[in-house]
Order: C-alpha cells, then sequence, then structure tokens
C-alpha cells in the first residue's frame, strides 16, 4: 500500500491550496500525530488513536476543499488500519482517497479549463482503489471489489475521458460476473460501450457488444432453465445489443476474411435470400451460440426495416437507406441514430472505418 504512516507522506501531495492556517499548520499536526505512531521503549503505540485523529484531520481538510491532503490522511487511516489487520477499514480508507484525488482532478479542469488535466491525480486514484479492490477480493467478496472501478469509471468520463474509462469499466464487469449479478455486468459492459463509441473505437464497442449479448443469453437461458418465464430484462439488453452491432457491422463493413463467425450469423438473420421463406432467421439460430434468433425478440417492424437498411448498404444504396432512416428513426435510441447517422456518411463518403 502507498506509504502514508511516515511523516515524508503529504510532503509532496501538490494540493489545490494550504488548509487549516497554512501548509506549515497541516504538516505539524499531521507529524504529531505520526510521531504517535512511532515504537518507543517499552511502549506500544496506540494505533486506533492515531487512525482516530488522522480521520478527523481528514475531514476538516475536505471541509476546507484541501482535497488531495484529505487524501494522504485517508492514506494514513488505511496504514493504522492495516496495522490492526481489519480489512473493511482499510479498503473503505483506501476507496476514500480515491474518491478525494479524483474530486481534485475534476476541480481542477473545472477551475483551470484543462482538457487533458494533470494525470497524477487520476493515478493516484487508480492506485488506491485497486488495492482497495484487491482487499475485497482477498475476503471473497467481488461485488465490493467493482465498486472502485465503477468510481474511476464514471470520473474518468466525467472529465472527458471515455477511452481510458472502458478499462475500469470491463474490469467491473468481470467482477460482477464473477459475483452472480449478470444484470450490473451488463450495465457495465453496455457503459464500456458507449465509452468505446464516444473514442471512436468502433471495433472495441463491437466486441463489448458481443460479449454482453452472449451474457444476456446464457441469463435468459439460465431464467428459462429454472422455470422462469423468459423475457424482462435479458430480453431487452438482447435486443439493443442486437441492433447496435447490426449498426456498427454496417459501419465497419468488415471483408469475409475478417468476419468472425458470430458477426457472420448475426448478418445472415437479415439476408432476405435466408431460407425459411424470407424471414432471415434460417433454421431457429441466433446470432451465437444459443442465443434465440433475432426475429423473436426484436419488434417486427424494426426487424423488417433492419433486413432493409442491410440489403441497401449490401447494393449500396443512398437513397434508399436515407428514406429508412426516416423510419428507424424514432425507433432507435440517440445512440444507435448517431451510428445509424454514420453508416449513411460512410456510404456517401467513405473514410475508410473498415476493419
Amino acid at each position: 500500500m502507498l506509504s502514508a504512516g511516515g511523516g515524508s507522506g503529504p510532503g509532496g501531495a501538490g494540493g489545490s491550496g494550504p488548509g487549516l492556517g497554512g501548509d506549515g499548520d497541516f504538516l505539524s499536526r499531521y507529524r504529531l500525530v505520526s510521531a504517535k505512531l512511532r515504537r518507543r521503549f517499552l511502549r506500544k503505540p496506540n494505533v486506533a488513536e492515531a487512525a482516530e485523529q488522522f480521520a478527523a484531520l481528514a475531514r476538516e481538510l475536505r471541509a476546507q476543499e484541501s482535497l488531495p491532503y484529505a487524501a494522504w490522511c485517508q492514506l494514513a487511516v488505511a496504514r493504522c488500519a492495516q496495522s490492526l489487520f481489519h480489512g473493511p477499514a482499510e479498503a473503505a480508507a483506501l476507496a476514500e482517497a480515491a474518491r478525494l484525488f479524483l474530486r481534485q482532478e475534476r476541480d481542477l479542469r473545472q477551475r483551470l479549463g484543462l482538457r487533458g488535466g494533470f494525470g497524477e491525480h487520476v493515478a493516484a486514484a487508480q492506485s488506491c482503489g485497486a488495492f482497495a479492490a484487491r482487499l475485497h477480493l482477498e475476503r471473497g467478496q467481488p461485488a465490493l471489489a467493482a465498486g472502485p472501478c465503477l468510481e474511476l469509471a464514471a470520473a474518468l468520463r466525467d472529465t472527458g475521458q471515455p477511452a481510458r474509462a472502458a478499462a475500469p469499466l470491463q474490469r467491473a464487469a468481470e467482477l460482477l460476473t464473477a459475483a452472480r449479478l449478470p444484470l450490473q455486468a451488463l450495465r457495465c459492459l453496455a457503459e464500456r460501450a458507449s465509452c468505446l463509441l464516444l473514442a471512436r473505437d468502433y471495433a472495441g464497442a463491437l466486441a463489448a457488444l458481443t460479449r454482453a449479448q452472449a451474457l444476456a443469453g446464457a441469463g435468459l437461458g439460465g431464467a428459462a432453465g429454472a422455470g422462469a418465464a423468459p423475457g424482462g430484462a435479458f430480453l431487452d439488453v438482447l435486443a439493443r445489443c442486437e441492433v447496435s452491432r447490426v449498426l456498427l457491422l454496417l459501419l465497419l463493413q468488415p471483408p469475409p476474411a475478417k468476419l468472425l463467425p458470430e458477426h457472420a450469423r448475426t448478418l445472415e438473420q437479415y439476408c432476405w435470400e435466408a431460407p425459411d421463406g424470407g424471414a432471415g432467421t434460417g433454421s431457429g439460430s441466433g446470432s451465437g451460440g444459443g442465443l434465440p434468433p433475432a426475429a423473436s425478440y426484436l419488434p417486427a417492424e424494426l426487424f423488417l426495416l433492419l433486413q432493409s437498411a442491410v440489403l441497401a448498404c449490401q447494393e449500396k444504396d443512398a437513397e434508399a437507406l436515407k428514406a429508412l432512416q426516416a423510419e428507424l428513426w424514432p425507433l432507435l435510441s440517440a445512440e444507435q441514430n448517431h451510428l445509424l447517422h454514420l453508416v449513411l456518411q460512410e456510404m456517401l463518403s467513405p473514410a475508410g472505418q473498415g476493419l
């Protein structure tokens, strides 16, 4: 863990401003509490008392908006909890330190109008969050371990860094899947796909949506196997992922040699030449292993319009796609409408977005 128990900890904190009457006052109080942790002959340090005093100092500094200094005090609290073998308290202090570092990064960007930020506070928050997550995992609590990842991702997205938010969202999805919380994991994967779309990483967004659709299909199969009525949230996720994946495939236009099997099965469902009377559902197989056919959970109007859009893209018929865009607009989300707009723009003036 980051060293915060000694007197040299906050000296390089790079805070937003001195608190408690100045740097000297803060450092003197910090070192005074740290001195109580030094071992003396025949005297055991009172670590619990020192932790309480560090926490009180952190509260005062946070109230005065001296956020990095408050974060360093929280790190000292975590160090004390580690000495006491109190894992939950250590994890809570580390998570609070991460929040304070992230708040400082947001405040700096808002105050100074920085586009990229300094980055040092984000790095500190990532380190604190990783340690807190590891402590939760050691105690067999993957759902709690996902918390710091989600907070970090939200802060990165709010500060205009969606590409960097994708990694903690992926980690959170893995942890929530391990905790058997599929709906929460699906939400993380959907957020990851949105972040990658904002970063214009369309191939990454397609991979995230494919993973989300597979997870939703597994949850749908589990509900049916348990005797529950299939449907609800899992079908909603399947429908959203299916539409977004079709639009991304139309945008990327991967060549046949690089078209993955699950993507090929998805597009096959929308071919008018498909067997069984042109419904485009083949022999009942979905877009991937174990998934139901798209026609079984998409509204009939939306499915037929997507079929027509796929055909228009195959024929390079921009006028037909423009007409379909007007009909699809009320049926799609804002994100999906943006993808459809990009598909049309790519057809009118190719920019080489393909894989």
